[in-house]
């Protein structure tokens, strides 16, 4: 199993930008493919991006296509979510997932996720 711990949220006025890392350790790194989900207060939880073991294919959520930029870095086995543009409808706990086959399905199902962090609070203001 590999464990996962999220950090860079906070509070940020509309416009602005937050870069989320992930820290990963106890297993190879390079072996999963990684995401981030998210859940805002009443509402359910629903993937923003993913990335593969290598980083060459990544997958966006409609809503923040543009925006926002799932990256990894396998030698500080770590991955990042850039978020730029931020919207006061992108305030939630965002989670780091991993999946240890390496790749996500085209379905990108809760059951495909293997390990997910504590979350770090994203608020943005109006």
């Amino acid at each position: 199993q590999v464990q996962l711990v999220e950090s860079g949220g906070g509070l940020v006025q509309a416009g602005g930008s937050l870069r989320l890392s992930c820290a990963a350790s106890g297993r190879t790194f390079s072996d999963y493919a990684m995401g981030w989900f998210r859940q805002a207060p009443g509402k359910e939880r629903a993937f923003v991006a993913t990335i593969n073991w290598s980083g060459s294919s990544t997958w966006y959520e409609d809503s923040v296509k543009g925006r926002f930029t799932i990256s990894r870095d396998n030698a500080k086995s770590t991955v990042y979510l850039q978020m730029n543009s931020l919207k006061p409808e992108d305030t939630a706990v965002y989670y780091c997932a991993a999946q240890r086959g390496g790749y996500w399905s085209s379905r990108r199902t809760w059951s495909d996720v293997d390990s997910w962090g504590q979350g770090t609070q994203v608020t943005v203001s109006s």
